[in-house]
């Protein structure tokens, strides 16, 4: 038995088997935009931990910053000791996302970690209970953002969920698109937005609502401008919380810092995680001061938050993707992975459209039958060809149907081509009539 089998058998045997396996590569070292695996096959990485390594693996400075601060101090709990590098990563945060005139900080250890407190926040700033979310949205796996989450396959057996939580439509302009004109589409579904606040729920009633504008696990749908600008109109005239989920699609991702600022518009509160840290388990809620200062001493927090070592390794690595200029990096990649997609769904059939924002990009695989029907299987075996030939892939999408790219947006020319090389083979000889 290889290296690689070895280590599933393990997991098997010591494992739940709730923890899902997305792949079935092993990693026992990487750097940058390569994973080497248990039986030392070099890997070209396309999933990036889920987003997480924006800046590549094992980044220099952030492995310095880590061995620097673990020598010093590694946990005393912010809430019992104060220490600077939590303050110094909230200035560089506020720096890069301004909420309005003043802007605080609190970080956190995991985007769902972000969610959940962003929620409590919302709610005591608004003296409300209810929070509005969008259909395909994934927001973690705790139970407020598992209710949020919309995919049911990630809540099997796990009800009851929390309650005052409202699912919206998301404006899928091309499964809801009806042949209109995209300016016509939002006309429409800002409509619905507003029949949703006499129909569903009572605005007054309303803390929060939370999008995500380039859905992650959603398939990587981009919400259009017009909506997202209505959507803030609205939360402006009943004084709701505006929430940004930029867990997947943050620092550099979509070519800027945030998804946020293609639209022209700023949120009230945002949330961050993964490529925040470039591996490390960290992530932030940020807003407007007045806002953030809304919850109560104490009912926010938490033991590892905003951990010394995670904040030495977030604040290098910002400051390392800021040297890069890493949303240049994210324009270069983007450019070269949509024209190929484009090229792609030219030849192929089985792809049905190619959608995302930036370097964020993904294709969906549909099925040769009259009705385009959603195609998991082939994602499936996609997937696998790939891995055979030594690139890691994952997939998407309410129906495990779109192929994402997460890669490192410091992956060589080279590696990127190379596995836009399988990518492309092993799909044309997958989906060959």
């Amino acid at each position: 038995m290889d290296q690689n089998s070895q280590y599933h058998q393990r997991r098997k045997s010591v494992v739940p088997r709730g923890v899902g396996v997305f792949n079935q590569a092993t990693a026992v070292s990487a750097k940058n935009a390569t994973v080497r695996d248990a039986n030392g096959r070099e890997l070209i990485d396309f999933a990036g931990g889920i987003g997480v390594q924006n800046s590549g693996h094992c980044p220099e400075p952030v492995v310095e910053a880590i061995q620097n601060q673990a020598k010093k101090l590694i946990h005393t709990c912010y809430n019992v000791a104060t220490y600077e590098v939590y303050m110094e990563l909230a200035e560089e945060l506020i720096s890069l996302f301004p909420h309005g005139e003043q802007t605080k900080v609190m970080l956190t250890t995991t985007g769902a970690e972000s969610v959940e407190n962003a929620v409590k926040i919302a709610r005591q700033h608004t003296g409300r209970s209810a929070v509005v979310a969008f259909t395909d949205g994934f927001h973690g796996r705790s139970m407020m953002a598992m209710t949020l989450t919309s995919k049911v396959s990630y809540k099997l057996g796990c009800g009851p969920f929390a309650p005052e939580v409202y699912h919206l439509q998301y404006p899928n302009y091309s499964r809801y698109g009806d042949g209109l004109s995209q300016e016509d589409f939002v006309e429409r579904e800002t409509g619905r937005l507003r029949e949703s606040f006499i129909n569903r729920v009572d605005p007054n009633s309303v803390a929060a609502v939370i999008i995500e504008l380039v859905q992650g696990e959603g398939g990587f749908v981009a919400a259009p401008v017009g909506y997202v600008k209505a959507l803030r109109e609205l939360c402006d005239e009943f004084g709701i919380v505006l929430i940004i989920d930029e867990v997947q699609s943050g620092f550099g991702r979509t070519a800027k810092w945030g998804a946020y600022q293609h639209y022209g518009i700023t949120p009230d509160l945002s949330v961050w995680a993964k490529s925040m840290g470039a591996g490390m388990p960290i992530g932030c809620v940020m807003g407007r001061a007045e806002i953030m200062d809304s919850a109560l001493p104490g009912t926010i927090g938490g033991t590892y938050l905003g951990n010394p070592v995670c904040a030495a390794a977030a604040l290098a690595n910002i400051r390392y993707m800021k040297a890069i200029d890493i949303n240049a990096r994210a324009e270069h990649v983007g450019e070269i992975v949509r024209k190929r997609f484009e090229g792609m769904k030219s030849r192929i059939g089985a792809i049905g459209d190619v959608r995302g924002l930036g370097a964020m990009l993904a294709f969906s695989l549909v099925k040769n039958t009259p009705d385009r029907a959603p195609d998991a299987d082939l994602a499936k075996k996609l997937i696998q060809a790939c891995l055979d030939k030594g690139l890691i892939l994952i997939s998407a999408g309410v129906y495990g149907n779109v192929i994402r790219v997460l890669s490192p947006l410091t992956i060589s020319d080279e590696h990127l081509i190379r596995g836009l090389d399988i990518l492309d083979q092993e799909l044309g000889r997958l989906a060959a009539p």
